[in-house]
């Protein structure tokens, strides 16, 4: 029997994991493009029901998904405002009953520009965090007393090897980063009673859309991050989809407070 699977934007996989996740509720914030849409596909083919949440519209995603036969709704998310996450968790409760997974993998990143700390203001410094590590923190909040109503739950944070190798002009987005990593392994011991494992993955760089058209990641800089890694080619959303479905899925039911990396082994610890 052919095993292969293919979404209307093109991606192919293996259907290693697929009904894994069936009955399972999953919301990924950020999901309407680059990784966070490609955590969409992934979760809905292995059978959840997947919330996509983003400031930008996901519908194309949602139409991906249900064309292919799974479950799927958007919903607009603006992480940096807690009403706004919290009328996205009445919408996912509404709609779903409940929410078993959580993808916070929003967050600001090609929107960034390369410049030495010194130059960062106040207000960049804030709007970063606001984003990234706030965010985070409140989407998990938002989103536990759902999952201990189901009684167990599996939240995933989406840090970034950048916080664990340090990389010039960008000290803003590697403290929000390491703030993630750091939070995870505090929300794992806070919620492990509850049958809610936490984790983290910090991916290397991936080109998206958005990166492939910025300036800071082509050329000498792009091949210098390529260079560096065991594996020397570029990296793309897909290749982080593996490392994600395994942290929600059964196979870890005995792993949390744990960052994954996957930068094709870049940084090795």
């Amino acid at each position: 029997m052919d095993t292969r699977f293919r979404f209307n934007n093109g991606f192919h996989g293996e259907r290693l994991m697929t009904d894994m996740l069936t009955g399972k509720v999953a919301l990924v914030t950020g999901g309407a493009q680059g990784i966070g849409a490609a955590f969409g596909r992934a979760l809905a083919q292995a059978g959840a029901a997947v919330v996509l949440a983003d400031i930008t519209d996901a519908g194309a995603v949602v139409e991906d998904i249900t064309s292919a036969g799974g479950q799927a709704m958007s919903a607009v998310l603006d992480v940096g405002r807690p009403e706004s996450i919290a009328a996205v968790t009445e919408q996912v409760a509404d709609r779903f009953g409940g929410l078993d997974i959580l993808v916070n993998n929003a967050g600001i990143a090609s929107a960034l520009t390369a410049k030495p700390f010194l130059e960062i203001t106040e207000a960049e410094w804030d709007q970063v965090m606001r984003v990234n590590l706030r965010g985070v923190f409140c989407c998990m909040k938002a989103a536990v007393p759902l999952m201990r109503a189901r009684g167990e739950g599996a939240i995933v944070n989406i840090a970034s090897a950048t916080a664990l190798k340090g990389v010039p002009g960008y000290m803003h987005y590697i403290a929000s980063k390491g703030g993630v990593i750091a939070m995870t392994r505090g929300a794992a011991r806070e919620l492990g009673p509850d049958r809610i494992r936490v984790n983290a993955i910090a991916p290397g760089l991936i080109m998206t859309e958005n990166l492939r058209n910025h300036a800071s990641y082509r050329g000498e800089a792009l091949e210098a991050a390529t260079a560096g890694r065991a594996l020397r080619r570029e990296a793309v959303p897909e290749d982080v989809v593996g490392t994600l479905l395994y942290l929600v899925s059964p196979q870890s039911a005995f792993v949390t407070g744990q960052t994954v990396i996957v930068d094709g082994g870049f940084v090795m610890n």
